[in-house]
């Protein structure tokens, strides 16, 4: 029964990074290029306000000042950092760069929180992220030079963010901390953005308002709930293993509606994807550590957790 739970907790968390992974696809053909920074805002306030509405709570003490740090990480600099990469990078380079987080994870849930990871998160992780760089490949050319830091920025600043929302929020209903996070990055993101790009866009057409009635509310407010979920019931080796299900949307949103070519790789970066998620998110082994006085005694041996 532990392990089924552990599975439904697993599958909820997976909605998250196969929502973010369609968001490079959307903002490159669907929303405008040159606001980074609106469009965050465009991202977050709806979601934030919604989430709020359904959670009817405000932060108390110092989970003011939390809720700030959280989203500035979580929300407003990385909303605007993922807008700006998936603007300037293919949507194939922006999610191999993010899919590294399996790996950042691992270290920042062991020197934030003292998870240390086991063999086998550490071999799921890193057969996760062959697989996603054998499915999607890495083109050298025409790489923009600021796209790919966006996208390094953007991959630390949730890794640290998210391991902090696991720290600080294990006894807050997720909807509540994604709903303080999503608001707090949003008023945050909203003088900056007037400041530096002037009057906020409308959007053109229904297109542009469908683009970000979905990064809002699907890939956002969903999103978001479902991956704080994750985080409090899951440990940070086994969330950064899902999260290399980020890049597999983007590529079936590629094949579906742009065109692009599946074949042998593209099968095989899968396989390997979802092999990946398997094995980091598997829980440590039980084994038996004699004790020298039981042993001695002819009682039984109890099992002992091991990492």
């Amino acid at each position: 029964m532990e392990d089924n739970s552990r599975w439904k907790w697993i599958l909820i968390a997976a909605i998250a990074p196969l929502a973010w992974g369609s968001v490079y696809f959307i903002t490159r053909n669907f929303l405008p290029a040159g606001t980074p920074l609106w469009g965050g805002v465009y991202r977050a306030l709806p979601a934030g306000i919604v989430l709020l509405v359904i959670a009817r709570r405000l932060p108390r003490g110092d989970w003011w000042w939390k809720s700030l740090v959280l989203g500035l990480l979580n929300v407003g600099g990385f909303f605007a950092l993922i807008y700006l990469a998936g603007t300037l990078l293919p949507s194939s380079l922006a999610a191999t760069v993010m899919s590294a987080s399996a790996g950042t994870m691992l270290l920042f849930g062991w020197g934030l929180l003292g998870q240390r990871p086991g063999i086998m998160a550490v071999a799921g992780a890193l057969i996760g992220i062959i697989g996603v760089v054998v499915m999607i490949g890495i083109g050298t050319t025409g790489v923009n030079g600021w796209g790919l830091l966006a996208s390094l920025a953007a991959m630390l600043s949730s890794n640290i963010g998210f391991v902090l929302t696991a720290k600080w929020g294990a006894k807050i209903p997720p909807v509540t901390l994604a709903s303080w996070q999503l608001m707090a990055g949003a008023m945050a993101l909203i003088p900056v953005a007037a400041l530096v790009e002037g009057a906020p866009p409308i959007p053109q057409g229904p297109q542009q308002w469908l683009g970000f009635l979905y990064v809002s509310l699907f890939a956002t407010a969903l999103a978001y709930a479902a991956w704080f979920t994750g985080l409090q019931r899951l440990p940070a080796s086994a969330i950064g293993a899902v999260g290399l299900l980020n890049p597999v949307s983007g590529v079936i949103l590629g094949v579906a509606f742009a065109g692009e070519m599946f074949g042998p790789a593209q099968a095989i970066g899968m396989v390997l994807v979802v092999a990946g998620v398997v094995i980091g998110t598997r829980r440590p082994r039980i084994r038996a550590v004699p004790a020298p006085d039981r042993l001695a005694s002819g009682r039984s041996v109890e099992p002992a957790t091991r990492g």
